[in-house]
């Protein structure tokens, strides 16, 4: 059992701010801050739609492999030791994507990076988890801090990215300073993640490292709805994430407005935490899931039908608002519905359907986007997949207790 602990006995709110910087890592740069990077790197290495959603769809295959591999990893190794090797592992990935400019190795960077930051955000997950676990009636705002913290990273690449882009314009492949600048902050981020790292390992004990057959005990058939609609959110999501600057683009916004709607973005992204606390803290069913899912297709529409500034800015606020919480979400039902031992297994579990929907929804994105309609069209596609992930998430009820 976990040591029980007094609201003085460790700087909470602290620790959860630190352990954010897992997510910032794993998710707001290692895999978002492509988006970025997309239009330059397109334009000066002449790839497709495809090919460039090719890269995001390399780093959902990496996360998934990573994901698949987690709970075992766990087992032996703990969750604050796997947190710190993924944060250091993705940051030097990062790096090595500065130095090709060949498709294949740019893949195979993105695979390696997707494994590292899926062995990262999970473990970070499950940490935040049993931080909530000690303050249960703080536990939705602390997962939500967790996971928010996605937006640290989102922000600091809308600001890194377009600055080094324009420091390096006159260099041959100049975005390949922006891998390395990103790269930089990783392992800055990763520096930091010592000590919540230490103090969780030594404050939890750790179920993951006394249970080594708790995997075996998630039950998928339970969770059926709840998996379907978070893999139809992996199909969805991830077609705003890697497209929306390279529409924007399209559609004629400058630079200036671009860097400030995604880091409006991350800022929501951040902001989501406190938003949706009191919702995660009830998501004993899919209900939660639905609604995010539902509001999110919303938002993800908006680019496609109108290159209105002020509509397309409410997008990029409502989306950076929601999307994490739809992780949050998957986790809040794990912690409500299963029993301590068995967190590790039903996190992977819902990582290996999001990762699976993230192989899909880049690739099929840009592909459409290669025909007639072009990324608008592209778009629609990802707001009937978060759709349709609503309606398959409402259907799921809760499992009982599990605390």
């Amino acid at each position: 059992m976990a040591k029980p602990l007094r609201d003085t006995d460790l700087p909470v709110f602290g620790l959860a701010l630190a352990l954010s910087l897992g997510a910032a890592v794993s998710l707001g740069i290692t895999r978002f801050a492509y988006g970025l990077l997309l239009p330059p790197m397109r334009a000066d290495l002449q790839w497709s739609y495809t090919l460039a959603g090719a890269m995001n769809t390399a780093n959902a295959l990496g996360y998934l492999l990573g994901a698949l591999a987690t709970p075992r990893l766990m087992q032996r190794f703990g969750s604050a030791p796997l947190l710190l090797w993924g944060a250091a592992l993705a940051s030097l990935f990062m790096g090595l994507s500065g130095f090709f400019i060949s498709a294949a190795p740019l893949l195979l960077q993105r695979v390696l990076a997707g494994v590292a930051s899926a062995f990262l955000f999970i473990a970070g997950g499950l940490l935040a988890a049993r931080l909530g676990s000690l303050h249960p009636a703080r536990s939705g705002l602390l997962l939500g801090l967790y996971y928010g913290g996605t937006g640290f990273g989102i922000v600091l690449s809308a600001l890194l990215v377009p600055a080094v882009l324009q420091a390096a314009q006159a260099l041959q492949h100049g975005w390949a300073w922006a891998w390395w600048a990103l790269s930089l902050a990783c392992f800055a981020g990763t520096a930091m993640l010592w000590w919540p790292a230490r103090a969780l390992q030594e404050m939890v004990q750790a179920p993951d490292a006394n249970t080594p057959h708790a995997a075996g005990l998630f039950r998928w058939r339970d969770f059926t709805p709840a998996l379907a609609g978070y893999g139809m959110f992996g199909v969805g999501y991830i077609g705003y994430m890697t497209f929306v600057i390279a529409l924007l683009r399209e559609q004629g916004v400058g630079a200036g407005r671009v860097t400030l709607f995604y880091a409006l973005l991350g800022v929501a992204v951040v902001a989501s935490s406190r938003i949706w606390a009191s919702l995660l803290d009830r998501a004993k069913a899919g209900g939660a899931l639905a609604v995010l899912n539902a509001v999110l297709g919303v938002a993800t529409i908006v680019p496609a039908l109108t290159a209105a500034w002020p509509a397309v800015l409410l997008s990029g606020l409502v989306f950076g608002g929601v999307f994490l919480s739809v992780v949050a979400s998957t986790t809040a039902l794990v912690r409500h519905n299963l029993p301590a031992a068995q967190w590790a297994a039903g996190i992977s579990a819902f990582t290996i359907v999001f990762a699976a929907g993230q192989i899909v929804g880049p690739t099929v994105v840009g592909w459409i986007a290669d025909g007639e309609g072009g990324l608008a069209r592209g778009l629609l596609f990802s707001a009937c997949a978060l759709w349709a992930g609503a309606l398959l998430a409402w259907r799921q009820q809760p499992r009982g207790s599990a605390i």
